[in-house]
């Protein structure tokens, strides 16, 4: 089981790393919506930036915008 002191002196290395997460994910999301025409439907991209946390906006930006 899970201590309570454990989690509470991960916190510091948990945050930031939510935080990055949320704010890739928010700015993809954004440009998906503003752009004309991306890589494939945009309504596969939403879902790879939504369901791959970290990586889905990384991939979405490598090779879902069409430029």
């Amino acid at each position: 089981m899970v201590n309570l002191s454990s989690i509470t002196k991960m916190l510091p290395l948990i945050i930031p790393i939510v935080l990055l997460q949320l704010g890739l994910q928010i700015f993809a999301l954004v440009d998906v919506a503003r752009r004309e025409k991306t890589k494939g439907p945009k309504w596969i991209w939403v879902l790879v930036i939504v369901f791959g946390e970290i990586l889905g906006s990384v991939i979405y930006f490598i090779f879902g915008r069409d430029e």
